[in-house]
């Protein structure tokens, strides 16, 4: 008996650690984040970028060639001379050449370097495009998130409200025990209930809803009877959109426009490297032997290739137009996000503006509430009034709450909008 009332208290500790977890919107957000399937991109990027890095940076090893080639010549190069007892033999028609060449780089006009510039910037910016396309994830998690809040609030008054409904039907049936009140007026205070009971059934539903949504956004499973914590406010929000990774896309696209500027005059520069050839052939070097015979060569080559040239104006005014092209999408963002945030901005204020006016109504519709239930105590007023007054009191506590919801809202948006 004792084994079984140990494991039975064991049960109950480990039940409440369960139904009572405390989820925040922090977390919500960094497991969203985290569960997204496109975060797995960012790894992809840096993979890509060393890869590409890699490459660049192994065209300082030397490059090996090997070239062979058979022909057959119309005509060979031979000594217009003729001298007695000295017989000299020409160049056979079919000749043979196979040659290994070794080149190795010393000077290419900075065109490795760039390249590899070229790939940082590309990957800075595709990383930053990143964190733009998931910086959106977050309000989709502060909507749902705060729609469980919005949803907890309201539950909570619906439950007030059942509360007084039954409060106040225990009086009017004890009124009608009395011959003070008729069926009807008890009649009324219960439609007055279903209805409240049906308005809790959808307010339940839509919070299952909600957390269904979150649970698939961050890939946890949400229990109904998890708790969520209301962020508390702290420092003011700040209108400037600094921190918003849209600006760092931005720069980042600029970078890459300004590499790309200078791989352009890097490809437009001459060239210096070492070669190393050998060779077997018939042939060989010595034009005069008729043989197959091996050799080497080894030297510095230098070479300037001009076409270039032609375009390079025009490519140049290209990244330029694409610089502008960015400027302007960067102070279109900014012109939008900052009326966006100033609309926030004042529809926090305006929020906040009717707060301080809902305890005061509160209190006089508790007031009037009082007074209707001694009026019908007394037989100078009708239940159906006194349910109007219930009601004008449930209404009035609800638009608190859900002033106070829209406010901390709207302030989560101005942050979302400014990223703090």
């Amino acid at each position: 008996m004792k084994k079984y009332l140990f494991i039975i208290l064991s049960l109950a500790c480990l039940i409440p650690a369960t139904a009572l977890a405390q989820i925040t919107l922090e977390h919500c957000q960094e497991k969203a984040r985290a569960n997204y399937p496109l975060i797995k991109r960012a790894a992809l990027i840096d993979q890509t970028s060393a890869y590409n890095l890699e490459n660049a940076a192994k065209a300082y090893l030397p490059q090996v060639s090997f070239t062979a080639r058979a022909t057959y010549q119309s005509e060979v190069t031979e000594i217009p001379i003729k001298l007695p007892n000295l017989s000299i033999e020409g160049l056979t028609k079919d000749q043979y050449q196979a040659v290994a060449e070794v080149n190795q780089v010393i000077w290419d006009g900075g065109v490795i370097k760039a390249q590899q510039q070229v790939t940082k910037a590309n990957a800075g910016a595709e990383k930053q495009k990143l964190e733009t396309d998931l910086y959106a994830l977050r309000e989709r998690v502060n909507q749902v998130f705060f729609g469980i809040l919005l949803m907890d609030e309201q539950l909570k008054q619906n439950e007030l409200l059942q509360s007084e409904l039954q409060v106040n039907l225990d009086r009017v049936t004890a009124y009608m025990n009395n011959g003070v009140a008729n069926q009807a007026d008890v009649d009324a205070i219960k439609v007055e209930q279903f209805n409240a009971g049906q308005r809790r059934t959808e307010l339940t539903s839509a919070r299952k809803a909600y957390r269904d949504l979150l649970s698939a956004f961050t890939g946890e499973e949400i229990g109904d009877n998890d708790s969520f914590i209301k962020p508390v406010l702290s420092a003011p929000v700040d209108l400037t959109l600094k921190n918003r990774p849209e600006i760092g896309m931005f720069e980042a696209q600029s970078q890459l426009f300004a590499s790309q500027s200078s791989l352009i005059n890097s490809k437009n520069m001459p060239r210096i490297g070492a070669f190393v050839q050998g060779g077997y052939g018939k042939p060989g070097l010595n034009m005069l032997k008729n043989e197959f015979s091996p050799y080497a060569i080894g030297g510095i080559r230098f070479s300037w290739s001009f076409g270039g040239f032609y375009t390079k104006k025009n490519d140049l005014q290209l990244i330029e137009i694409n610089k502008s092209n960015v400027a302007v999408q960067k102070e279109t963002f900014l012109f939008n996000t900052g009326l966006q945030a100033r609309q926030q901005y004042d529809e926090a204020e305006k929020y906040r503006n009717l707060i301080a006016n809902d305890d005061e109504i509160i209190s006089l519709r508790t007031s009037i509430r009082k007074s209707a239930e001694a009026k019908v105590a007394n037989g100078t007023l009708s239940v159906s009034d006194l349910v109007r007054e219930i009601n004008a009191e449930s209404i009035a506590r609800q638009n608190k709450a859900l002033h106070e919801m829209q406010y901390l809202i709207s302030v989560y948006n101005l942050k979302n909008t400014t990223n703090q």
